[in-house]
């Protein structure tokens, strides 16, 4: 075990609340600034966690968003209550989207989120359970 410090967030995510959406993600990348991470790494941090949270606003009944900032790079995970995935090969695919029409004509559903977040991360792994949720952990190196 390592005596590594880290910045740690944490945001509660709200499924259909679209009036908070991109707000964890901006006060994300506010802190990043402030410490001065480089600013096309704060671009790719910035870039998965809207990308999760919008996930979780979209499709979830509600979800969790937390963060961890260390020297070299920043953890994401993201774990939500929502329906799961059935086919994360299929979810992965760029274009690819179950988000409803409602939801398209709001801009968003265009099923590049998860492409996206695997572009952006050096690590990402997603697990999902239909009926009960998905757990999306990215690593970011700095």
């Amino acid at each position: 075990m390592s005596n590594e410090q880290a910045i740690a967030l944490e945001f509660p995510l709200e499924g259909a609340n679209f009036d908070i959406a991109g707000e964890a993600s901006s006060k994300i990348k506010r802190v990043l600034q402030q410490i001065g991470v480089k600013a096309d790494v704060i671009r790719r941090i910035a870039i998965s966690s809207y990308e999760a949270e919008m996930n979780v606003i979209i499709h979830a009944k509600q979800g969790q968003l937390r963060v961890w900032i260390y020297s070299d790079r920043t953890k994401v995970i993201v774990e939500d209550e929502g329906p799961g995935i059935a086919d994360v090969k299929q979810a992965m695919e760029e274009g690819y989207s179950t988000a409803p029409d409602h939801i398209r004509e709001l801009g968003f559903g265009a099923g590049m989120g998860l492409p996206n977040m695997a572009k952006c991360a050096d690590e990402f792994d997603i697990y999902s359970v239909v009926g009960t949720g998905t757990k999306i952990t990215m690593v970011i190196r700095h």
